[in-house]
């Protein structure tokens, strides 16, 4: 598997030789996985966060999700400024999206197609903004497969002409500081990743 952290470090170090600091426009799950995220990339590049996340059930959880990472920026310190903006809460269109797949394992083709989906829209939102990058927070996550995560991300990047961020956030001991941080600012830890098929699974 490709290194993309060493890919991302790379883009970092050829920015700041010229001092220039990109915009970002970041998919974000929820506030865990969005800590260190934040707290890393917002040394080098100035954030959107795009909360797009129509696959979360039950209404009040993706609610609350979203006051979460909201609370989140307004209490992290910022090298660049982070800013915020909620897509549509869409739960049919996911439906729509993963048609066929509801028997699906975790992690498997069901789970790609909501990569998919959550990717292209911020990578549109991020084009439609002039931004230069869009990535997300995903891989931050253990039990996300962030091979696919970028695969997917590169093909957006040809189809619509906004470059992606490659990015493992696992990597340099991310997953654990988003523990840390979660900790430091009592964030809600959920148990399931987000739809009702996670949920069923658990």
């Amino acid at each position: 598997m490709p290194n993309y952290q060493k890919e991302l470090d790379k883009i970092i170090q050829e920015n700041e030789k010229t001092g220039f600091v990109p915009t970002l426009m970041l998919h974000v799950c929820c506030a865990p996985c969005s800590s260190y995220c934040l707290e890393y990339l917002s040394q080098y590049f100035k954030i959107t966060v795009f909360y797009y996340n129509p696959n979360i059930h039950p209404a009040q959880e993706y609610e609350y999700r979203v006051s979460e990472v909201k609370r989140l920026i307004s209490e992290m310190t910022f090298n660049h400024p982070v800013d915020f903006i909620e897509g549509n809460n869409e739960p049919s269109e996911f439906y729509s999206a993963v048609k066929g797949h509801e028997s699906d394992k975790e992690a498997g083709e069901r789970c790609f197609i909501c990569y998919r989906q959550r990717l292209y829209k911020t990578a549109l939102k991020g084009k439609e903004l002039s931004f230069d990058y869009f990535t997300t927070t995903l891989s931050i996550s253990p039990l996300k497969n962030a091979e696919k995560i970028n695969e997917i991300g590169r093909e957006i990047e040809k189809e619509l002409g906004i470059k992606h961020l490659p990015s493992d956030f696992k990597k340099k001991n991310g997953y654990k500081r988003s523990i840390e941080l979660s900790k430091e600012h009592n964030l809600y830890r959920q148990n399931y990743c987000g739809c009702v098929f996670s949920l069923r699974n658990e």
